[in-house]
């Protein structure tokens, strides 16, 4: 298959040209191929032809976000948007890399792909809005909590100040699922080889909060877990501009009733990720 990939340059994006190895894959990052740009996005899809576009450019910087909603939606939604246009001309279909953003944390249990969303955040407003652009044959993957070997993700940035000697604060009162690039990146092809189509919920297994992803990540570094310490979100100093979902956690129900693989419990993909930091 002939695969383009936005988002090339990010984290999940490099694990995904790498995870589509064996395929034709087009990698393009933001400076390749900015989404934002209809003309641009329309010309790189018909000169390339791809049979899937694996959609993972966006901007995912949530306090950013918060404070610019026009590019906020400019590259989450209208560049979709243009992404979803390109790919109907040359007969492609489209991957989305969504988020569990797009719902509100309120229901207090995991969410399935049927639940109706409701985002709190400019975010996950502008994502759910990219969603809102595709169609049937299209494939919508939300995922939660990314961490990768490459770039700047919770796990690295705990471990680094924890080494530095710094005491830290982290919250507890959110809950979710990390989910690492490396196994997403390899169930994202999965669905693609095998031409699934609708919402897919895919992280790795297992809920947690921050404070205690921090305390695993700091131990397996070979560091005192006690200098990471609870606070609740409304104690955080200075407070975060966008508001966070207190329980995002994603049920993997259409995986799980499929009778798909489903992605490791995140302790593994953790330890291998604090290993390769430390």
């Amino acid at each position: 298959m002939r695969i383009l990939i936005t988002g090339a340059g990010g984290a999940l994006g490099r694990d995904l040209v790498a995870a589509f190895a064996g395929h034709e894959v087009v990698a393009c990052d933001h400076q390749t191929l900015d989404v934002g740009d209809r003309d641009r996005v329309l010309q790189v899809l018909g000169q390339t032809a791809p049979e899937a576009v694996v959609h993972a450019g966006a901007w995912t910087d949530v306090d950013g976000c918060e404070g610019d909603p026009d590019r906020a939606f400019r590259v989450n939604a209208l560049g979709t948007r243009h992404v979803a246009t390109g790919a109907r001309l040359v007969g492609a279909r489209v991957v989305y890399v969504s988020t569990d953003y797009v719902f509100d944390g309120e229901a207090g249990r995991p969410y399935v792909e049927w639940d109706v969303p409701n985002p709190r955040s400019v975010y996950g407003r502008s994502k759910r809005g990219g969603e809102l652009e595709l169609e049937g044959q299209d494939l919508i993957v939300r995922t939660s909590w990314l961490c990768g070997s490459t770039g700047r993700n919770f796990v690295r940035t705990i471990v680094e100040r924890a080494r530095g000697g710094a005491k830290l604060e982290v919250v507890d009162d959110q809950h979710g699922c990390p989910t690492f690039t490396d196994d997403l990146a390899a169930g994202i092809r999965a669905l693609v080889v095998g031409r699934h189509a609708g919402v897919f919920h895919v992280t790795n297994q297992g809920i947690t909060t921050w404070f205690d992803l921090a305390r695993q990540a700091v131990e397996l570094a070979g560091l005192d877990p006690e200098n990471v310490q609870p606070i609740s979100t409304a104690e955080m100093q200075p407070p975060r501009p966008a508001p966070r979902p207190p329980y995002s956690v994603l049920d993997n129900a259409a995986l799980r009733l499929g009778g798909l693989p489903l992605l490791d419990d995140y302790h593994e993909p953790l330890a291998r990720l604090v290993k390769e930091i430390t």
